[in-house]
């Protein structure tokens, strides 16, 4: 039950103003940079810095492999006079989304575990606001779709006390968004609150286990529950979030 990840994160100046690190950062979704020999890496994804970490089989593992990029990252924006910052969404002033890369949304396309189609491309109103997710990779021979689910219940609601952005599930981020993988799964509901502390990273890891553990003795929600589960998340639903994590014991 190996977990990887592939967080995103936002740089700002001095001023804590947010700077794109379009052409900054180096790599690519196609082309990654690799920064170690175990496939940690990192990316240029539209103004954010994306990292990956190799598939890992222990929470030491993960937060290791986790805080090695996040070094380098730290390392490599000094340079440019800026900071890191782990925040799910931020404006950007005009000039700084002036790029053909600041524009693109969405390149790939990302299903909805509960309904088993293709989630619509992102469109906000807000043509200045921009995300940034803390995806989890997930390796199961498990039917993809249910593991996803799963994720939702042990990981996803568990998360809605923890992480106050709301912001970000107006673009992504919303119950079931996930991907099919060669290995598994990679579920993409969360934002990347779980980077500013060692005891997130951890949590993250326990309770992607727990999911898995989960979806190998559940056989399927009933259609109430999905119903329950889905309003829980894509409205932020604390409340129904307590009922919930009772409800499943969690």
């Amino acid at each position: 039950m190996r977990i990887g990840a592939d967080p995103e994160l936002f740089a700002v100046d001095l001023e804590g103003k947010y700077k794109s690190l379009v052409g900054l950062i180096g790599g690519s979704k196609k082309e990654p940079r690799f920064i170690r020999h175990d496939g940690c890496a990192v990316q240029e994804d539209n103004v954010a810095a994306e990292f990956n970490i190799p598939p890992c089989e222990s929470a030491d593992q993960f937060v290791e492999a986790i805080n090695f990029n996040l070094s380098f990252l730290e390392r490599h924006v000094k340079e440019y006079g800026l900071q890191l910052k782990v925040s799910a969404s931020a404006e950007f002033d005009a000039k700084e989304l002036a790029t053909s890369q600041a524009m693109e949304f969405g390149c790939e396309p990302d299903f909805n575990a509960w309904t088993e189609k293709i989630n619509p491309r992102p469109h906000s109103r807000n043509k200045f606001l921009r995300s940034a997710g803390g995806h989890i990779h997930l390796e199961t021979t498990l039917n993809p779709f249910h593991v996803a689910r799963c994720f939702d219940v042990f990981v996803v609601i568990p998360s809605l006390s923890l992480d106050s952005d709301t912001q970000r599930r107006t673009l992504y981020g919303k119950s079931g968004s996930c991907r099919p993988k060669f290995y598994g799964v990679e579920c993409r509901a969360l934002s990347n609150f779980w980077l500013t502390s060692d005891e997130l990273k951890h949590w993250v890891f326990g309770r992607s286990q727990d999911t898995l553990t989960f979806a190998e003795k559940q056989k399927k929600f009933s259609a109430q529950d999905a119903r329950k589960i889905q309003t829980c998340i894509n409205t932020s639903n604390l409340g129904l979030a307590r009922e919930i994590i009772e409800e499943y014991n969690i």
